[in-house]
């Protein structure tokens, strides 16, 4: 329950955010407070509620933010483990990867990178594919 509603409100707020009225909504409101500077004569409250205000959404946007990320990339990986199991000529030992040490997934990135070189020019995904069928 608590999750569900996290993680619609977290979509709602980062869809929000990502629009243009945020932005305009946001400088609208640093406009404000910048208007209201010399009515209350620059005081450090003043500076005070500014500070408080984009420090708090800042820190909740963060959380927000990530979240959605989070959402965003491992729905992108179920995706593509799909697509690797579907094909017929690719390696099936990629689904999962996301779950390996950044080292391994370097050697791995370099490996693919190497069989990819040794065709002549520019790497297409034709060529590419070809060359895997080829190593099996």
């Amino acid at each position: 329950m608590l999750n569900s509603a996290f993680t619609s409100v977290a979509a709602r707020v980062a869809g929000f955010a990502g629009k243009p009225l945020a932005f305009v909504t946001a400088s609208l409101l640093i406009i404000l407070w910048l208007v209201t500077g010399p009515v209350f004569h620059y005081s450090d409250t003043w500076q005070l509620v500014v500070n408080t205000a984009t420090t708090v959404v800042t820190f909740l946007m963060v959380f927000l933010i990530q979240n959605s990320q989070n959402r965003d990339a491992a729905a992108m990986q179920a995706k593509l483990d799909e697509v690797i199991r579907a094909s017929r000529t690719a390696r099936n030992q990629f689904v999962g990867i996301e779950h390996r040490t950044d080292q391994e997934i370097e050697r791995i990135r370099a490996e693919l990178e190497r069989e990819c070189d040794v065709a002549a020019g520019p790497v297409d995904a034709a060529t590419s594919v070809v060359h895997l069928r080829r190593r099996r």
